[in-house]
């Protein structure tokens, strides 16, 4: 029997950690984007629409192929990326990797010192692959505003959640 929590799985007596949808995999992301963002900050809810477009830059006008597989029902990604992005932003803030910032507007983060050269010793494929995606999606993405970037992804939702019920449906795409 295998019990999830907290990014722990434990089978039986033994424990293992998962990396998926962990804080170290969210963190990581996190840097990548505020990296690529550097000089700029973004605040948490910016940072889970370009975490999102990071993730599936397939879905974005004229972007790379994702980094994930698009699966069918990832719009109810968002609902739950806020609080994983959140456990991410601490891990990396407790090891000085992000900075936090106060404002009058509430928190915003920026990529610390060591965010760039932490990012470089990473020498996976798939962490090449994350940090030219955040690159591109700041790229992109750099001068819309949050509200723009939401609309975006609320359209591609709406377009997933109709093919989606077409396939369900039995009819053609």
């Amino acid at each position: 029997m295998m019990i999830a929590f907290n990014g722990l799985q434990k089978m039986s007596s033994e424990i293992r950690l998962n990396p998926f949808n962990s804080a170290i995999e969210t963190g990581v992301r996190s840097l990548a984007i505020l990296v690529a963002s550097f000089p700029e900050t973004c605040d948490l809810e910016r940072l889970v629409e370009m975490d999102y477009l990071t993730v599936h830059t397939g879905d974005a006008p004229g972007g790379p192929e994702s980094l994930h597989t698009p699966l069918p029902l990832r719009a109810g990604e968002l609902l739950v990326r806020r609080g994983l992005i959140e456990k991410g932003l601490n891990l990396m803030m407790s090891r000085r990797l992000i900075v936090r910032i106060p404002s009058s507007e509430g928190f915003s983060f920026l990529a610390g010192e060591t965010a760039g050269p932490f990012l470089k010793s990473l020498s996976t494929n798939y962490a090449r692959e994350l940090i030219d995606r955040a690159e591109w999606t700041v790229s992109k993405f750099r001068d819309e505003t949050t509200q723009d970037i939401r609309r975006i992804t609320h359209r591609l939702f709406e377009r997933w959640s109709t093919q989606f019920q077409s396939v369900q449906n039995g009819e053609p795409q």
